[in-house]
Parts: C-alpha cells; sequence; structure tokens
C-alpha cells in the first residue's frame, strides 16, 4: 500500500431500519473513513444477497418503502456529504420498469455517479451503460470467479472504468478467504486496466489489508448491516459500532 489508508466502498440498504438509523449509519461509516457509500434500494428477490441484507430488504419493504423513497434519502445523503461518492446498487427490474434512461436520470440528479446492477449482463444491459454515460455516472459491472476466462477477458477489455469484482461465488455474507487464487482473479479482472472494488464476505480489518493491494477499494456490506441490526434500538450505540468496524477496515487509526 502506498499508504496506511484504505479505500472503503459501504454498503447500506436505504431506509433500514428507519431512514435516520440508516442516515446515522452513513454518517458513522463517512466518519470512519468510507470513501464510497453503496446504497441498495430494497428489492423483494435479491439473488446475491445473504441473510442479513435480504432481511434489512424485507423490513424495508414491508413499511411500503418505493424507489422514489430510496432516492429521496440518497438526495439527502449527497447534500448532507457531497465529497463522498455515492453508488447505487439495485437490480434489474426495479431499473427496466420505470425505463432505464428515466431510472438513470432520476438517480443522477438525486446524486447517484455509479450504478451497480448485478443481474443485468455487461454485454446485454438494456442500455444501461449508454444511459449512466448520458447522465454522467458509471455502470460498474459485477465479475465472479465463476465466469470463464473468456467471458472474464471480455469483461475486462470492454473499457469499462471500474468493475465490481465478486470474490467468490454464491451470496454475500459468509467469510471470504483472501488467497492466491483470489489475487488472480484479480489480475484477470483488471487486465484492461479498469480499477476494481473488491468485495462478498470482508468483514475484518485482516481481510481488508490482503486485499488493498490489488484493488481500488475493498467493499464491506453485510458486516454493516449486521452491526446496525444488533444496535438498531440505540441510535448512539449504533453510530459508534458502525464507526469502529469502518476505521478497523480502512485502517483508519493506525
Amino acid at each position: 500500500m502506498k499508504d496506511n489508508k484504505i479505500k472503503l466502498m459501504s454498503h447500506l440498504v436505504a431506509g433500514y431500519p428507519t431512514d435516520e438509523l440508516a442516515f446515522t449509519a452513513a454518517r458513522a461509516l463517512v466518519d470512519g473513513g468510507a470513501s464510497i457509500l453503496e446504497v441498495q434500494l430494497p428489492f423483494s428477490d435479491p439473488s446475491a444477497d445473504g441473510p442479513a441484507i435480504q432481511g434489512a430488504c424485507t423490513e424495508v419493504l414491508k413499511r411500503g418503502y418505493k424507489t422514489e423513497d430510496g432516492l429521496n434519502f440518497i438526495a439527502k445523503l449527497h447534500k448532507e456529504f457531497p465529497e463522498v461518492s455515492i453508488y447505487l446498487m439495485s437490480y434489474g427490474s426495479l431499473v427496466y420498469t420505470p425505463g432505464v434512461e428515466n431510472f438513470c436520470k432520476k438517480a443522477a440528479a438525486a446524486g447517484v455517479t455509479g450504478m451497480i446492477i448485478p443481474d443485468l449482463p455487461f454485454d446485454f444491459d438494456e442500455g444501461l451503460t449508454a444511459a449512466c454515460q448520458k447522465n454522467g455516472m458509471n455502470n460498474i459491472p459485477v465479475a465472479a470467479p465463476s465466469m470463464s476466462p473468456e467471458r472474464l477477458k471480455k469483461m475486462a477489455t470492454a473499457g469499462f472504468p471500474y468493475i465490481y469484482a465478486a470474490l467468490r461465488t454464491g451470496i454475500t455474507g459468509t467469510e471470504t478467504s483472501v488467497d492466491k487464487a483470489t489475487i488472480d482473479f484479480l489480475k484477470a479482472t483488471g487486465e484492461g486496466g479498469s480499477k476494481l472494488y473488491g468485495g462478498f464476505g470482508i468483514s475484518n480489518g485482516n481481510q481488508a489489508k490482503a486485499l488493498a493491494d490489488s484493488v481500488e477499494a475493498i467493499v464491506a456490506g453485510s458486516v454493516f448491516v449486521r452491526i446496525i441490526t444488533e444496535n438498531k434500538d440505540n441510535s448512539e450505540a449504533l453510530y459508534k459500532a458502525v464507526r469502529a468496524k469502518a476505521e478497523e477496515l480502512t485502517n483508519k487509526k493506525n
């Protein structure tokens, strides 16, 4: 690492457990050193999310939370933390149903600069990449170790500024070991010059340090959602716990 600070993209579920507490968590993440807030719009059938994030989405949707509510939450975050990049993570149907271009226009207006839609293939994305470019955003496709070498190479050399490298197959939230195979996968994903975000199962500082030299930023999600769930009855405790974990992952105190 060029310096001790590790760049962190941290994941939040919009509106979980309430908009107010989600905002408290966002503040804790930023104060703890997060450079990017990845905000997920709650979705009823998330294909890549583990139990922690699925449970959070279900709880928010029970309140009748809509896409518009999520975009309003993002707009508030952008106004409060203008120096922090905000990426929107969701699934294809939420983007496709209102029209891809229409959705991207609204997302950009709310302050989003990157879109992560894991179930839209990079080479058959319903016009997402073009709509993002038109609205000053990046489409950030997701690479996985299960991809064939040929398909991974096609993605790596397609000219995307950023690629999200899912460090293993399956769902988020279970522990990931950073080994030689992980590093080899990252090298292949970055072959074309795209900057990489590496995540799936990152929950502690040792994992973050092991990844830091191979990625633009580490990505952590379920670990924060679990901390928020454990502390959702105490706003002050929630802030302290989320900030402490962010500081651990960014190596901020060292």
